[in-house]
């Protein structure tokens, strides 16, 4: 079999993939913010690991898939200012600040269900995680890498700098990001404008801040990537990955943070990210207009869209664009996907049916299997995988049409070699199969409206012990009852 091979981020050359401790492999992944809605640019990056994930256990890796929640409260600019949504949030509608992360959460994790995107092995929170990085500052102000500050603790990059290469990864040199630097006003507690918070002492204001050796106060940005991917992955990883925009500052500020804290001069050994979103030529952004959530693009409800398309639809078509490449959204190309995939689902129906030939085939399945995962050894080259099945589906319509033979054993190996890259590796559901699966959503939803309605009934009529009865028994199946002076409501953990 031809060796997996990876574009990694910071070297700039595609690379073997030799992971550090075979069959297991150590895969991180930055996460949503939760204090706003899930874009389109999360769903291709989420998207991106996903197949990186499926693949690596179709090789038959062990892969332990970290993929973190941002729920801390951090403020919002990278430059230690800005403020805390989560709080901002919670004050405008009178909620604890970790019920508006609850509803992030919740909401982040019905669209990655909704567009077929594996669970991690392991989804860490930050508030969760809040000893280890007080530690991890610990380690950094004692190798020399921090200074504090009235209660904050920045990261010193000029003092790294002297010591290992600042940079690396996004290409850029240490000399110029200093001279592109504006200087500091005299008002800020940085020694340098490339210095970046570990952590940020809260006045009374910030809803969320916790205890440290330095005050109340709160993690930067930055800080928790590093310490949840080496708590769970260890000081040494293979896989680190995220959206392209998070390679400067975030990656760069996370790898000084592990060196500083670890001494370990490469914390990563593969760096992926994946690339940007565009709608016809122009960036995806709120401010130009043409941002579309994922219910926009499933319903049609936006006006640069036509119609609605089906979540596989959409995944089919992310999935044509290779992840390091920019991928440009328009209706035209929306269309041209949903009927390609049309053609592989009937392709596989189609499949199902054929009478196998007598005598010799005339298709090369064996070779066929081998361009497909010959596809995916290239830097998970989706594209290439996918025209690679459509000459399959050429051969399956052949076939029909009495024009290709194809053998009994011929046919099993299609059907096992489309199952594995279209539904597997791919992550294609059949359009039935997903009906299928959103009309059981519906009426499980239904029952458990109807249980809550009954647990209400129980509390009006004081029966504690019923009301306690089925709020234990839905917890036990991961079922969150909330109560509220407006009634109660059920979400799922």
């Amino acid at each position: 079999m031809e060796a997996l091979h990876i574009s990694n981020s910071l070297t700039r050359r595609k690379e073997k993939f030799q992971p550090l401790n075979p069959p297991f492999v150590g895969m991180y992944v930055c996460g949503p913010t939760v204090y706003s809605n899930v874009h389109l640019g999360n769903v291709r990056t989420f998207l991106t690991f996903d197949i990186v994930y499926r693949y690596l256990q179709l090789l038959n890796f062990k892969v332990r898939y970290v993929r973190n929640i941002t729920d801390v409260g951090h403020l919002t600019g990278d430059t230690d200012d800005g403020e805390d949504k989560i709080g901002k949030k919670a004050r405008l509608e009178n909620l604890e600040p970790m019920e508006v992360v609850q509803q992030y959460t919740n909401d982040f994790h019905d669209v990655m269900d909704l567009f077929n995107i594996l669970r991690p092995s392991i989804e860490p929170t930050a508030t969760g995680h809040i000893v280890e990085q007080i530690e991890s500052i610990k380690k950094i102000l004692a190798n020399g890498y921090a200074y504090e500050v009235n209660g904050s603790v920045y990261f010193n990059v000029r003092k790294f700098s002297e010591d290992h290469p600042y940079g690396e990864l996004s290409g850029r040199k240490i000399d110029e990001l200093m001279n592109n630097t504006r200087e500091l006003d005299g008002q800020s507690e940085k020694r340098d404008p490339l210095d970046f918070a570990l952590w940020k002492a809260a006045n009374s204001s910030h809803l969320m801040q916790w205890p440290s050796p330095w005050g109340q106060g709160f993690p930067g940005w930055h800080l928790e990537c590093s310490v949840m991917s080496t708590k769970y992955l260890g000081e040494k990883f293979d896989i680190h990955g995220g959206g392209m925009d998070l390679k400067f500052p975030h990656h760069e500020c996370e790898i000084a943070q592990n060196i500083g804290a670890t001494r370990c001069d490469c914390p990563v050994n593969y760096w992926m990210h994946g690339n940007m979103l565009t709608v016809n030529g122009r960036k995806m952004a709120k401010s130009e207009g043409n941002g579309f959530t994922p219910e926009e693009l499933v319903t049609g409800n936006h006006k640069l869209l036509d119609k609605g398309y089906s979540p596989m639809t959409v995944r089919f078509f992310m999935l044509m664009g290779h992840y390091a490449s920019t991928l440009d959204f328009s209706n035209e190309a929306l269309q041209a996907a949903e009927k390609g995939l049309s053609k592989l689902e009937k392709a596989m129906e189609t499949l199902s049916k054929l009478n196998p030939s007598a005598g010799e085939g005339t298709f090369d399945v064996e070779s066929f299997e081998n361009r497909c995962r010959a596809a995916m050894n290239d830097d998970f080259n989706t594209p290439i995988l996918i025209a690679t099945l459509f000459e399959g589906v050429k051969a399956i319509n052949g076939a029909a049409a009495g024009l290709v033979a194809l053998r009994a054993e011929d046919i099993t190996s299609l059907q096992k070699t489309f199952q594995s890259f279209l539904r597997e590796v791919l992550g294609i559901q059949s359009e039935k199969g997903s009906q299928e699966k959103q009309s059981n959503n519906s009426e499980s939803e239904a029952l458990l409206d109807l249980i809550v309605t009954m647990r209400t009934k129980a509390k009006a009529n004081k029966d504690w012990a019923t009301a306690d009865k089925i709020r234990d028994v839905l917890s036990a199946y991961g079922i969150t009852i909330q109560d509220s002076k407006d009634g109660s409501s059920w979400t799922r953990n």
